[in-house]
């Protein structure tokens, strides 16, 4: 369905240029989770063993073969993150600035009771580029890749902003598309209850055959669905579709996995909607599997936060209409950056991970301007997070 695709080959053509890379990035299994659900929504997942972060992969679409390799590209993204094929070099900041060179410290992702980098210090850097300026950034490897074998780490770790795509425009579209959700979503909780409650949308006025189709298989199961707009001040379509189990009202206490929240950013409004949809089926795959290893017992024992069950309260209301960009992912890339540009949101950093002979490309998008999710690190919040604390709507 090339309508709902912006990649540059089919998802059959990206399996065929995949399916040999999986031995060497250890990803031994690959699995069709769909059937475990009534819903007949596609998730599959990809099993890495030797994982340096989750063992359990997991992947979404709209078809089974969007699904499947949606897994296996998030398993190879995660393998090649963990251990970079990139070069890197073993300096100081102060190297850097005498060979007028720029570097980039990443303060933001220092964990919790870490020191900052002195001017002095040496460690690894990885090279990346300003996706506007063309510039090259270093900045220091553990704050990029995704290594939880260290249990000490200097830098907060994350896979917020790693993507992997048949090229590097591909990979760098979808990475600075999931850095968006996340700055999205990290506001729209910060604003009052009934303020978040009002952003609930309709997802039939799209008027979309597949969102059309997802709702009726959500309906049809007899599960309560929400779908909130929860686009920033940057004006890139973003949306929150939340799911209830049934009965969920009418339980004494709820519990945190009787409801799964799922995610979805794109310049096409009903692409973007697409994605929370698909999404949510996924997180409800992820608990009835109980397969994903940080999943913990205690997510099936803890009670459902009333922040969220209130969320079943919206009504919902039309949706904001934004005009759809058109083109190919070098296009809908260019589109994005505009819409950061107008907000002063730089600088934007791709940092290449894998090796250029590979078939595909990962990389890790980096945009300290925008809010990161939840995690330890010694800056918490930045400053859009704060402007909203300190400035939100009534």
């Amino acid at each position: 369905m090339p309508h709902y695709s912006d990649r540059i080959c089919g998802p059959e053509q990206t399996w065929s240029r995949i399916e040999a890379l999986l031995p060497r990035f250890g990803i031994t299994r690959i699995s069709r989770l769909t059937g475990l659900d009534h819903l007949g929504i596609p998730v599959w997942n990809a099993v890495n063993p030797n994982a340096r972060s989750i063992v359990i992969n997991q992947g979404k679409g709209i078809s089974d073969i969007d699904a499947k390799v949606s897994a296996a590209m998030e398993a190879l993204e995660r393998a090649i993150a963990g251990e970079p094929l990139a070069p890197s070099r073993f300096a100081a900041r102060r190297d850097f600035a005498e060979a007028g060179e720029t570097c980039l410290p990443l303060d933001i992702f220092i964990s919790t009771g870490q020191p900052f980098l002195s001017e002095d210090e040496t460690l690894d850097w990885l090279a990346g580029r300003d996706v506007v300026t063309g510039e090259r950034i270093w900045v220091p490897k553990e704050a990029v890749c995704l290594d939880r074998t260290d249990f000490t780490p200097r830098f907060w770790q994350s896979s917020d902003g790693l993507a992997s795509g048949n090229s590097e425009t591909e990979a760098v579209l979808h990475g600075l598309l999931e850095r968006v959700e996340r700055d999205a979503d990290r506001l729209w909780r910060l604003l009052r209850r009934e303020k978040r409650l009002s952003t609930a949308i309709d997802p039939a006025a799209f008027a979309d055959p597949v969102i059309d189709d997802l709702i009726s298989r959500f309906h049809q199961a007899g599960l309560a669905l929400r779908l909130f707009d929860v686009t920033s001040d940057l004006g890139i379509p973003t949306y929150a579709a939340v799911l209830g189990n049934t009965g969920l009202t009418g339980k004494r206490q709820p519990l945190f996995h009787d409801v799964t929240i799922g995610y979805g950013t794109h310049p096409v409004s009903a692409r973007a909607a697409i994605r929370a949809l698909t999404e949510v089926a996924q997180s409800r795959l992820t608990y009835i599997s109980g397969a994903r290893d940080d999943l913990f017992a205690e997510s099936f024992n803890r009670p459902l936060a009333a922040e969220t069950l209130a969320l079943f309260d919206a009504a919902p209301g039309a949706p904001t209409h934004y005009a759809a960009p058109e083109g190919d992912a070098a296009a809908l890339l260019d589109w994005v950056l505009d819409k950061l540009a107008a907000a002063q949101i730089a600088p934007i950093i791709a940092v290449p991970l894998g090796d250029p002979a590979l078939p595909i490309s990962v990389v890790k998008v980096v945009v300290p301007g925008l809010e990161s999710p939840e995690g330890a690190r010694r800056q918490s919040i930045g400053v859009r997070a704060l402007s909203r604390m300190a400035f939100a709507p009534s």
